[in-house]
């Protein structure tokens, strides 16, 4: 009985660790900046899947799919 209930404890416990965490959310961009979040495929950033553009005068633009691997840019307008 005790045996099983380890078992299950253990189980769970990897069940936990092993769940994979949601995409990277973008950072906010301040006012009078230009902002970039480009999103790769893996760690590598060989493969560009999706980008996240703030413009100086508030225009956003975004395309593709978030993930957890990308590159932020921000700079003045």
């Amino acid at each position: 009985m005790i045996r099983r209930a380890l078992v299950a404890a253990a189980l769970a416990t990897t069940a936990l660790i092993a769940l994979p965490t949601g995409p990277a959310q973008a950072l906010a961009c301040p006012e009078n900046y230009l902002c970039i979040t480009t999103y790769y495929s893996d760690a590598t950033h060989t493969t560009e899947v999706g980008l996240r553009e703030e413009l100086c005068d508030g225009t956003l633009y975004v395309w593709g799919v978030r993930t957890n691997y990308s590159d932020y840019y921000r700079g003045p307008c």
